[in-house]
């Protein structure tokens, strides 16, 4: 297992606190809305209401506080933004009705966005030479640590007690503030100053944005194994029910055993560019596949299923490697925090829309859905490496804008005195 892990310092404690979080997070991922349903007796509506409104709230978390941990300091406010999020999850144990349902998950959500952003800076500052490729290291780590935590919250779930399901709650409650706490050996970054000009310059920075809606229609493809495929099988083939079970284990495997592999050669905003437009075929091609397992055998719809799920996972693999370089290449660091809750945002609003369309076209449309959705996978990736391009020529000239502003002044200095 040692050769599995960073080595001793910061990016060994960033792991840890990272796994015992996804721990926690794949508690709640796998059991949370049973929770409300089933415990707190709340309508599955309001349930779903009230994750929509947290999950606007997470958007604007993570724009305004990536910023505050540039100006501030990226360790403490990340702390912070645990903390709170551990605080408003125990609080879930007292969700008796809609309102203090949707304000505890309002809190707990908009401390989730929060987090994502303020830990990009200790990523960037603490990643090494390839912060990159550290943050797909983190992902591994992400999809073991939730994996663990879906098999606990399935005890849970199986035993359906009052007791088991308060268990579950503040054993995710718990995870949160331990992986804030084991951060405090982490030495603190130092916060960037400001540079001259607006101060939200992600918001003004429109490849950026550009980039970020792209990745945000990519980002969709998350949902397809979690939300459509389990349905697609349900109610379109004759596949077994427990291969629900053994498609998400075959993408978890895959995603453990390769995504820091298939990080390690895309170290460029061209060869992230690339990435995505490969993701985007790749995606494509999976959704074809599990189009074609309705109206088979029952064995031949396990075969296309699992192999879809293969090409499925190979696309996430370059997916995610293109938006961990991307992000950060792209992004100043004075400016990291902020940069990266602004691409945040294209996965956020793939979170609200995405389980609703792949259900609306996927599912309840059938087979040309699944074509629907494969085409707007491909035309996204597609678009990115005009996009980037884009990006690159922007960073070129503000990098000419900047370079040439220093000798302006000097040469004006001694007309003045």
């Amino acid at each position: 297992m040692a050769s599995l892990l960073p080595a001793p310092g910061a990016q060994r404690t960033l792991a840890l606190s990272n796994f015992v979080y996804t721990v926690g997070s794949g508690l709640y991922l796998t059991a949370g809305v049973l929770y409300f349903t089933e415990d707190r007796h709340l309508p599955a509506s309001q349930v779903g209401l009230g994750l929509g409104i947290a999950g606007l709230l997470s958007l604007a978390a993570g724009v305004a506080v990536g910023h505050l941990a540039d100006r501030y300091g990226a360790r403490g406010v990340y702390m912070g933004a645990l903390v709170v999020q551990a605080l408003a999850t125990a609080g879930f144990v007292r969700a008796d009705g809609f309102w203090p349902f949707a304000m505890a998950v309002a809190a707990a959500m908009a401390a989730k966005g929060a987090g994502n952003a303020a830990r990009g800076p200790l990523i960037r500052h603490y990643g090494g030479d390839r912060p990159q490729a550290f943050r797909g290291y983190l992902r591994a780590v992400t999809n073991l640590g939730i994996s663990l935590g879906a098999v606990l919250a399935g005890w849970a779930v199986q035993v359906g007690t009052h007791d088991a399901y308060q268990v579950l709650v503040l054993g995710n409650a718990l995870a949160f503030m331990a992986s804030a706490a084991l951060l405090l050996p982490l030495p603190p970054v130092a916060p960037r100053p400001a540079s001259d000009g607006p101060r939200w310059i992600a918001l003004r920075d429109r490849p950026y944005l550009a980039l970020t809606l792209l990745d945000g229609v990519m980002a969709i493809q998350f949902r397809v194994l979690t939300v459509a495929v389990p349905l697609w099988l349900v109610v379109a083939t004759t596949a077994p029910h427990w291969l629900i079970s053994g498609t998400m284990l075959v993408n978890t495997v895959i995603v453990v055993a390769c995504q820091v592999h298939a990080s390690r050669n895309i170290d460029t905003p061209t060869a992230g560019a690339v990435a995505y437009r490969r993701s985007g075929v790749a995606f494509l091609l999976a959704c074809v596949i599990i189009s074609l397992s309705a109206g088979v055998p029952a064995w031949a719809a396990a075969v296309l299923l699992l192999s879809a799920v293969v090409v499925h996972t190979i696309g996430e693999l370059w997916h995610s490697a293109a938006g961990f370089e991307i992000s950060f290449a792209l992004a100043p660091p004075h400016a990291t925090g902020q940069y990266l809750g602004v691409f945040g945002l294209g996965a956020g609003l793939a979170e609200a829309v995405g389980p609703t369309s792949l259900i609306s076209l996927c599912v309840t449309w059938g087979r040309p859905g699944w074509y629907v959705v494969g085409a707007l996978f491909v035309l996204a990736g597609l678009a990115a490496p005009l996009t980037v391009r884009w990006a690159q020529r922007r960073h070129a000239d503000s990098a000419i804008t900047s370079s040439e502003t220093p000798s302006v002044e000097g040469a004006s200095a001694p007309t003045s005195g």
